[in-house]
């Protein structure tokens, strides 16, 4: 009589070899995860990421509470995503993987097509354009006084030349704009899109280029009434510009240069900053050198400026209801007037105007790029 004795069935070869891969998967996950734990204890920690111009999370209190409400849990995951060790490199690595092995053709929104960093513009939203003329509408009709004209213009952002080409989703650029000028129908419309083109915007940010733009700032005057100069001593930065596109695509690209403007009645012009009380420059050289160098224009986001010209030969006024594009754009109109006032309702209520602005013999410009007026969610009311 035979006995059998009882073994465990062998795993084939194949079945040990992935099992024996899987186990340094794990423990090399194991590995980088703990490493990188004692990296982030013991590495000095940031504060503010200069790349994507945001401040970075910082670690949350320890407490009962905090452990409680699971607030501890959401902010320090935060915290450990912003602080993990070679962040930076490992953010290009992830955005190289994508783009190069993977094929996608954009990443988190943000594409590259012919130089040019571009964050993708889709769908059309008629509803957000709906809101913005309401909007538009509402302040036209409490402010204006007897002989007030308006006058309505878009700025495409560059997907509007840049898309399609590139094989990206692209909107109507020509039907939004005729949208805004049929549901505006309280503003005279000025296009501005047959003069522009990818080169007049930077290629690492959404701004157009000031020195570019002689040519809208004169089709805009002809169109309101005003003469403007059309000659200029352009300067250029002594650095490198990286705008707000590069930091957030994690890709590198080649450096702009901002240029900007100036002429001798410039010297004359009075930049009054309401939102701080204070006096401004027109070209602010010292936000050249900081965070956004584009800020260098009229200080950047500020909700009410205005501007003054002792040496106009007219007493008309204007007020430019604005996004950020219009801040290298106005000192070019203001030569064609006694007072320019810029108004940027994304940071201050239209109600509130009435008390800081004296609107009699003003026109009103309201000038914005397809960016804000396709999430005009970002207007007050």
């Amino acid at each position: 009589m035979h006995t059998v004795k009882n073994s465990q069935p062998q795993q084939p070869p194949s079945q040990k070899s992935a099992t024996h891969n899987s186990h340094i998967l794990c423990i090399s996950a194991a590995l980088f995860l703990s490493a990188g734990f004692f990296l982030n204890i013991l590495m000095p920690k940031k504060e503010y990421s200069a790349s994507e111009r945001r401040p970075l999370a910082k670690c949350p209190p320890f407490s009962t509470e905090t452990i409680q409400s699971g607030r501890f849990a959401t902010e320090f995951e935060d915290f450990a995503t912003d602080t993990f060790p070679f962040r930076e490199q490992l953010r290009r690595l992830q955005v190289w993987t994508s783009v190069s092995l993977c094929r996608r053709r954009d990443q988190n929104g943000l594409y590259l097509a012919e130089g040019h960093l571009v964050d993708l513009e889709y769908p059309l939203q008629e509803h957000s354009l709906e809101q913005a003329v309401q909007r538009f509408e509402e302040i036209y009709q409490k402010y204006h006084t007897e002989g007030t004209r308006a006058w309505l213009s878009v700025i495409p952002d560059k997907n509007c030349f840049l898309a399609k080409q590139s094989g990206h989703l692209s909107m109507d650029y020509a039907e939004f704009e005729k949208m805004m000028e049929q549901k505006a129908a309280f503003a005279e419309y000025i296009q501005i899109s047959d003069l522009l083109e990818k080169d007049d915007y930077y290629k690492t940010d959404p701004h157009w280029r000031q020195e570019r733009i002689v040519d809208v700032a004169k089709r805009l005057a002809q169109r309101m009434g005003v003469k403007i100069r059309q000659t200029y001593t352009v300067h250029t930065l002594d650095r490198d510009f990286y705008g707000a596109y590069y930091g957030q695509a994690a890709r590198e690209t080649s450096a702009d240069t901002i240029q900007y403007l100036t002429a001798d009645v410039m010297d004359q012009y009075f930049v009054y900053d309401w939102q701080n009380g204070t006096e401004i420059p027109i070209y602010y050289l010292d936000k050249a050198a900081g965070r956004d160098p584009y800020e260098l224009f009229l200080s950047g986001p500020l909700s009410l400026i205005t501007m003054e010209n002792p040496d106009a030969d007219t007493d008309k006024q204007l007020v430019i209801f604005r996004d950020s594009f219009a801040s290298s754009l106005a000192p070019l109109l203001l030569g064609g007037y006694d007072r320019v006032i810029l108004a940027d309702i994304r940071y201050i209520r239209p109600q509130a105007l009435g008390d800081l602005i004296d609107f009699a013999g003003c026109d009103f410009l309201f000038l914005y790029s397809t960016l804000v007026l396709n999430h005009s969610e970002t207007l007050l009311r």
